[in-house]
């Protein structure tokens, strides 16, 4: 089983190449993170569904991503999780933002330590840009770059987006003994 981590900026290609390798697996799942809480975001999810089409198997799940990979289905080869940014962002949201060591968190990066298939992550780089003006926003991105970092020393690989373009920043082969 493989851990490939997918990062870049908002709109980089993230998602639509994500889904172009995990669709050379014929059993495939999507995990969602997006929670539809405004008008805006509907949109958003409804316009990924579209694009998904019918072969993806989809568990919304936007707090307990180690519980959502205790629910794929059986005969799955590959999930694709989009995105651990809007997840770190409901964390934020339902569990409050005094502690950045969510339980939810460690028990996700356990679980990428023995995965039930490959996986497929989505997220964010935030901490390119500008330090954000107001602390609940800097905590938001020192969370997210923790998680970053914690998810890509597990990972095998670790591509970054850039304009529509994967780069390689990350390879580890396996022997297969």
């Amino acid at each position: 089983m493989s851990v490939t981590l997918i990062t870049g900026g908002a709109r980089s290609g993230k998602s639509t190449h994500a889904m172009t390798l995990a669709a050379t697996w014929r059993h495939r799942c999507f995990i969602a993170t997006a929670e539809p809480t405004d008008d805006e975001m509907r949109e958003r999810i409804a316009l990924h569904q579209a694009q998904r089409g019918d072969n993806w198997p989809t568990i919304e799940e936007p707090l307990d991503l180690a519980e959502a990979l205790g629910r794929i289905p059986a005969q799955t080869e590959v999930v694709l999780i989009d995105c651990l940014s809007v997840w770190i962002g409901n964390l934020l949201h339902h569990r409050g933002h005094t502690d950045e060591h969510y339980p939810e968190t460690w028990r996700f990066l356990d679980a990428l330590r023995h995965p039930p298939c490959n996986l497929i992550v989505v997220t964010n780089e935030v901490g390119m840009g500008i330090v954000p003006e107001h602390a609940l926003a800097r905590r938001y991105r020192d969370i997210a770059g923790t998680l970053n970092q914690r998810v890509a020393a597990i990972a095998d690989r670790v591509e970054l987006c850039v304009c529509g373009l994967p780069v390689t920043i990350k390879h580890v082969h396996h022997d297969g003994a």
